[in-house]
Order: C-alpha cells, then structure tokens, then sequence
C-alpha cells in the first residue's frame, strides 16, 4: 500500500513544483515585457527589450514595398503605436529623455550632413530653387492656420497632421520639444496627427507629381533632353582635363603665374611637353612656355576656351597620362594638423617636385588652386615621380584607419553649444513670452555652422558618411519609437472619438495644394525644367521616397540635383516653422 501511495505523493509535489516554476516564468516574461504592475517601468532589461523590439519590427516592416514604394523607418512609430495601445509601454520620464536624446543625435547629424552646402546652395540657379522650395514651406504653413482657424481643431493636432503631410520627422520633434516647453506637458495628438497624415503625405506627393505633368502637357522626351543639358537647372561644377597649344602670339615667352594673373577663373597646368621633345615635364609657377609646347591643364568646364584663349589653340592631341617619369596618384588628407591649411601654406609642389591638380571632397571635384582649404578626408589627386608622391604622402597622411576614428570631442562639443543655443530665450515683440530654437533648432543651426565654418577654424568637423548615418539613423529609430510608445494608449480612442479620418483629408489638402501651386509657378512662370521642379518639390518636402519616384521617371540626374539644392534650407525652414507655429497659436 505505501509503495502505492509513494509515487503519487511524488507526482504531486513534482506538478505543484512545476506550476510554481511556470508561474513564476511567466511572471517574470510579464514583468520583463509589460513592466512591474503599478509602475510603468519594469527596469533597464524592459526598457531596452521594448525600444529594440519596436525598432526592430518597424525596420522588418520599411522592407515592404507596394509598386516601389515604401513608407521607411516611419513604420517604427506605427509599431510604437500598437504596443503602446496593448499597454506596453515605457516610464514617462524615460520616454521623454530617449525622445529628445535621439532628436538631437537626428538633427546634428544632418546638419553636419547638409552644413558644408549649405550656403553654396543659394549661388546661381540655386536662389531661384530655394525660393520655390520655401514658397511651399510657406504654402503648406498658411494652408495649416486656414484649416486650423476654419475648423477650430487644436494647433496642436494641425501641426502634427502638417508634419506628417510633408513626411518631416524633425518638424514633428520640433513641434512636440516647443509644445512642452510653452505648456510644461506633452501633447500626443500631435504624434497621433502625424501618424495619420504621413502615408497618404508619401502616396500624395507622387500623385500630385504626376498630376502637374499632365497640367503642364511636359513632353518627356524634350524635357529630358533639355535637362541633360542643364537647362532650367543648376549649373553644375565639372572639372576636366583639356590640352592647349601655346602659339607664338599669346602664351610664347610667358611663364604659367603671369598666365594666372592675366585670368580670372581657376585652373591648374600639370604637365607640359615641349615642343621637338617626347618626354613630359611638371608645370611650376615660373615655368616658361614656349611656341608649340603641349599644355595639360585641369579646370572647370566653363572655364577652357577662356583658358586656352589665353595659351594658344585648342588642341586634339590626346594626352597619354601614363608616362614612364611620372605618374598619378590620389592621396587622403588624414592628418588634423592639416585642417584648414591652404595648399599655398603647404607648398607641396615645390617641397617635393610634384604637381597637385585636384581635390575631390564629398564626390566633388575642386580644382586644386593655392587658396584652397584642405579638409579631413578630402582626397588630393597628385602628378609626380614615385618617389616624390611618396615623399607627399608621409606629408599628408593617406591612412584610411586614421580617417576611421571617430572625432567625438566636436561632435559632442557641437551638441553641448546646440542645446545651450537653443535653450536661450529669444523675446519677441508681441509675443507673451521668450521664444526658444528648442533641442531641434538649437543643435540644427551648431551643425550646420560648423560643418561650414570648422574647418577654417581648424576644427576637425569630418565624419565618414557610415558614421553619419548611423548616428541619424540610431537617433531617428529612437525618436520614433518613443514618440510611438507615447502616443499609443490614446490613438484608436482619439482618432475615433474625434473623428480622425476627416485628418486624413486635411493632410491630404496639406500635401496636394502646396505642391501644386509652387509647382505651376515654377514651370510656367519662371520655365524652370520639369524634372528639376519635382526634385525642387520632393525636397521641399524632405520625402526621400518622392526623390525615388522620380529618379525613376528619367535618366537624368536633374531630380536628385534639384532636391540635394533646396534640401538643407527646406529641412531648416520646416523645423523653425513647426516652432513658430506653437508659439504664436496656442
């Protein structure tokens, strides 16, 4: 009887001990994915599960495309959304800080980014596509305070529903940074507004594209043709080679400084081959030239019949630039003392009987005139013999691990400055209280400034473009994480209670109507090409998948050059107006 008894007495300790450990694991999964009951946070292990599953999911998701189209990162705010309707969310304190924090990485990112054209942006054809980019700025703020004074929807709503309509993620953190500052608590309508708005923001923008061409009757063939040659475009920089041949009437008996002076525009001789000899020679300043000497120069496009003009006549010759005495070599600026050194200062060619001839930075091509301030990265393309171009090289750096260190100090140097600049209250008159550039505007304006002027500061302001986009990247996902997180307890109540698809049409208005009349003005007005003006318009409103759409609409790079033009001034403008609009409508 008892060695009946002994294993049921077993099996039932052995299942009241297994209960026990199943409760206490799903205790414990509760606790670790919802958080400790009676408080919102369930320690550092749920924080971090919840922000990578939400930024994880939300990534698996941008991979979905419907006819090439996506809706990207924004659907890591959408996935914030459902978790934070199920109840899974963070503590209020915590959301707040990872918001801001991953909005400032964000904007400082891109204003390093965007900082070193930005100026330059506002040369030539450029002014006229920055004014049409922020005529529709304008256009879409003033559509936003018609909707909001006719319909007396909150301000608050509005701007979220804006920020979503022109897909401008750093608008919407703007927007929620100013909200707070003015009323000491948040406002989730905000997010909610743009969570509505953005998927038609991203669909509209590329109907209405597509609607201006048939109002406007482009033919795309001529339009293509027409902006392959730039016309209606931006003029842009291209440096080649070009030979010349020096006649007995213009460049005989000259020597290349006084040919310098006698010209306006930049340029660089490297090479000479004299006339009855078959061997090349460097080009120096004082170098005399002579009747029938072959000239190699290197120059913007625009500038060569100026150039040879100057030397002689063109020549067809075709310069073989692999020559047994000399050869071509690009080098890496990597060294930090050499920040913001000119090439003059540094006087390579003369030191080691080289010939530098030009300076790519970012992809672009610069010629390589005395007065040119080096940066860090940039990569000079330099003419000599091996052993003078290694003799350079210990000079300059070329040590791409070197280039792979990150510099932090200026980064977060810039960030400190960002947040000092934008927490300074600024009074305005008429205004009840200061006004303040926030934690985006602050940081925005630091980066941009010293991504420009840093370098004559000798400031080493270079980051490789992974580090850059990654730092955006990682900022981006937690911003939109958070602000999904926050807003996700209330969306589906407010957007029914409220009627929230009636939002959908305001976006939708907010999205088309700017689009369109900026986009006649510019084509029919002021004749700018049609592929220039969508790439104007996909800027303006800073939608990366537009750009696709329309890159894929041609062969040419006219949209993609139309949209990197207005791009940094439309991102500035849409931070500082989500601002604007708080301070003055709440």
């Amino acid at each position: 009887m008892f060695f009946l008894q002994k294993p049921t007495n077993v099996s039932f300790f052995g299942c009241y001990k297994t209960k026990k450990v199943y409760n206490t694991l799903m205790e414990f999964f509760r606790d670790l994915v919802f958080g400790v009951p009676g408080s919102f946070s369930g320690g550092v292990a749920h924080s971090v599960i919840v922000l990578s599953f939400v930024i994880a999911v939300g990534y698996l998701l941008a991979k979905i495309r419907i006819k090439g189209i996506s809706l990207g990162i924004t659907w890591i705010l959408f996935a914030g959304i459902f978790l934070g309707h199920f109840g899974i969310t963070l503590d209020p304190g915590l959301l707040s800080f990872v918001k801001e924090f991953g909005l400032i990485l964000f904007v400082y990112s891109i204003g390093i980014q965007v900082g070193p054209g930005f100026f330059s942006a506002f040369k030539a054809g450029g002014l006229k596509l920055n004014l049409i980019a922020a005529g529709s700025v304008l256009v879409s703020v003033l559509t936003t305070i018609v909707i909001h004074l006719i319909t007396k929807l909150p301000i608050s709503t509005m701007v979220g529903i804006l920020y979503g309509a022109v897909t401008n993620t750093p608008g919407l953190g703007a927007a929620q940074q100013t909200y707070a500052d003015i009323t000491g608590s948040g406002a989730s309508e905000i997010a909610m507004g743009y969570a509505v708005a953005y998927p038609l923001g991203v669909v509209g923008a590329i109907l209405t594209l597509l609607i201006l061409r048939y109002l406007t009757r482009v033919n795309p063939k001529v339009e293509e043709e027409a902006a392959s040659q730039n016309a209606g475009s931006v003029k842009k920089t291209e440096v080649i080679r070009a030979v010349a041949l020096v006649t007995e009437s213009k460049g005989n008996g000259k020597t290349i400084a006084q040919i310098s002076q006698q010209l306006s525009c930049k340029f660089i001789i490297s090479r000479i081959r004299p006339a009855g000899k078959a061997e090349t020679q460097l080009a120096h300043p004082q170098t005399l030239l002579h009747t029938g000497d072959m000239v190699l120069f290197v120059t913007e496009k625009q500038d060569v019949s100026q150039i040879v003009a100057a030397l002689g006549e063109k020549s067809d010759y075709v310069w073989d630039i692999k020559e047994p005495n000399l050869i071509s070599r690009q080098i890496l600026i990597s060294k930090n003392e050499l920040q913001g050194k000119t090439l003059g200062e540094l006087d390579i060619s003369k030191s080691f009987e080289v010939s530098i001839t030009r300076v790519n930075r970012a992809g672009v091509d610069l010629v390589a005139t005395p007065e040119l301030q080096l940066q860090i990265g940039d990569k000079v393309t330099i003419v000599g013999s091996e052993d003078s171009i290694r003799q350079t090289e210990k000079i300059l750096g070329n040590s791409l691990k070197r280039l792979n260190h990150p510099n932090l100090i200026p980064i977060f140097v810039g960030i400190l400055l960002g947040c000092v600049l934008g927490s300074i209250p600024i009074p305005l008159p008429g205004v009840p209280f200061p006004v303040k550039l926030g934690l985006a505007g602050g940081p925005l304006i630091v980066s941009i400034l010293i991504s420009r002027f840093g370098p004559g500061l000798k400031i080493i302001t270079y980051v490789t473009d992974s580090a850059n986009l990654m730092l955006r990247e990682i900022g981006i996902a937690l911003f939109l994480a958070s602000v999904g997180l926050g807003a996700g307890a209330d969306f589906v109540r407010t957007i029914v209670e409220q009627n929230g698809f009636v939002w959908i049409a305001y976006g939708a208005l907010i999205t088309i109507i700017p689009l369109l009349v900026m986009g006649l003005l510019a084509k029919l007005v002021f004749h700018v090409n049609y592929y220039t003006v969508i790439g104007v318009l996909s800027g303006a409103n800073t939608n990366p998948p537009a750009l696709a759409f329309c890159n894929e609409q041609t062969s040419c790079d006219a949209p993609s050059v139309g949209y990197a033009t207005v791009y940094p001034l439309a991102m500035f403008l849409r931070v500082i107006s989500a601002q604007l609009l708080m301070i003055f409508f709440i």
